[in-house]
């Protein structure tokens, strides 16, 4: 299982973060081995490397078949699965890494940083991968709104793009990015993923 995230794909994020991603850029894509994989009601350790780390939640789509050089047109036959996932960054060594002009996947794919929730059904009528909502709440209050028509590049271009380099397996996971309204995590947080209104993401921070 590969697991394969998208940075900067909302612009009002890519502003908080101080950065920005022009139009007709290509995607800034990652990876997360898979033990990063975090499943749904398995707490989250926070790490100790790290002082800050942050949550971003996104959506996350499953691969459905195998494909290789996939066009865009065609890409929702790709995917079999829609949830709400947590793409956990260690923040203090990120921007270190940056300000070095390092690298900074281990800031990104270290154990336990890609939390996962139950798989819903991709919806099928036109136009509705553009149509998602999704939300994070911290301990009953909502950090984070998310919606899929403010991606900068929509899912059916991800798949396009990152086919184009790498075979596409069954099973893998694809994280599209976060909207504005990252922060920090502490131990005893409660975070709760939702897909539209349905619950599908929840577990605590220990």
């Amino acid at each position: 299982m590969k697991i394969i995230c998208v940075g900067w794909n909302y612009a009002e994020h890519n502003k908080e973060l101080g950065c920005t991603l022009k139009e007709g850029e290509e995607p800034v894509v990652f990876f997360k081995p898979d033990s990063a994989f975090l499943r749904n009601r398995r707490p989250f350790f926070l790490p100790d490397f790290s002082e800050q780390v942050e949550y971003e939640t996104e959506l996350v789509f499953r691969i459905g078949r195998l494909g290789k050089s996939i066009g865009a047109r065609f890409a929702d036959r790709y995917i079999d699965g829609v949830t709400v996932g947590i793409d956990f960054t260690a923040r203090d060594m990120q921007a270190d890494c940056r300000r070095k002009g390092l690298p900074w996947g281990i800031c990104k794919g270290f154990d336990g940083s890609a939390a996962v929730g139950d798989m819903k059904p991709v919806p099928v009528s036109e136009g509705a991968l553009e149509n998602i909502r999704f939300r994070l709440d911290i301990d009953g209050k909502t950090v984070q709104n998310g919606f899929s028509g403010d991606m900068i590049f929509p899912v059916r271009r991800l798949v396009e793009y990152v086919s184009r380099f790498c075979t596409l397996k069954t099973g893998d996971l694809l994280f599209t990015g976060t909207p504005k309204g990252v922060g920090p995590v502490r131990i005893g947080q409660h975070l709760e993923g939702y897909l539209e209104d349905e619950k599908v993401l929840d577990f605590h921070i220990r």
